[in-house]
Formats: structure tokens, C-alpha cells, sequence
């Protein structure tokens, strides 16, 4: 996981770091780059526990991009579809969409 000098890291630990994520500020809000878990700790509930207690402490809105297979389980977590991007977050997506399918996602508006 590359995370720039502004962006926050979040992460679980039992002996090591078994999940972490990256949330890059942007507008008015924050938006999550990226999130992995460990192979071996994977379908455990890691990710849900990282990115509620993420939620929890952010009174901003958070944007994600996510393939379309991923978006319920986010949408469990709080997340909805996202048609209303800030600029960059905008550009971006229009980016990465020529060469993958992802969705916008996020936890409140701009």
C-alpha cells in the first residue's frame, strides 16, 4: 500500500498488521484508496471492523471506488452509489473507468 505524506492509515494489528487502508484527503471529505487484508485473515470481518471504526471517527464524507462485484459489501457498510463526485474525485474515475469497471460509492454527499 503507497500512502502520500497527507494521507491517514488505518490498521488492525494482532502480532503484525493484518489489514490496513488509505484515506486521501479531498474537498470536503476524504476518500479511500485503497484497502487490504492479509490472505490468511481474509472473511473474518477485518475489513468490516477497519472500515466502521474508519466511518465512525470521520465526519466527513468518504468516496471509494470499487469493482461492481464489491458494492454490496459496502453498501453494507453504509456506503451508496455516488453519481455527485467532487472534481478530482470525478476525473479520476472517468480515468480509471477507460480500462476497468468501477463504481463510485460513498457515505454522504459533497
Amino acid at each position: 500500500m503507497k500512502a502520500a505524506a497527507e494521507d491517514q492509515v488505518w490498521a488492525l494489528e494482532q502480532s503484525h498488521i493484518i489489514a490496513a487502508l488509505c484515506l486521501r484527503p479531498v474537498a470536503h471529505g476524504h476518500w479511500l484508496t485503497s484497502l487490504f487484508v492479509a490472505p490468511e485473515h481474509r472473511l473474518k470481518g477485518h475489513a468490516r471492523q477497519l472500515i466502521h471504526a474508519v466511518v465512525s471517527d470521520c465526519c466527513q464524507p468518504v468516496w471509494l471506488f470499487c469493482h461492481p462485484s464489491l458494492s454490496d459489501f459496502y453498501q453494507a457498510l453504509g456506503f451508496s452509489p455516488e453519481t455527485q463526485l467532487p472534481e478530482p474525485l470525478n476525473e479520476r474515475l472517468k480515468r480509471y473507468q477507460r480500462n476497468k469497471p468501477l463504481v463510485a460509492l460513498s457515505t454522504g454527499g459533497i
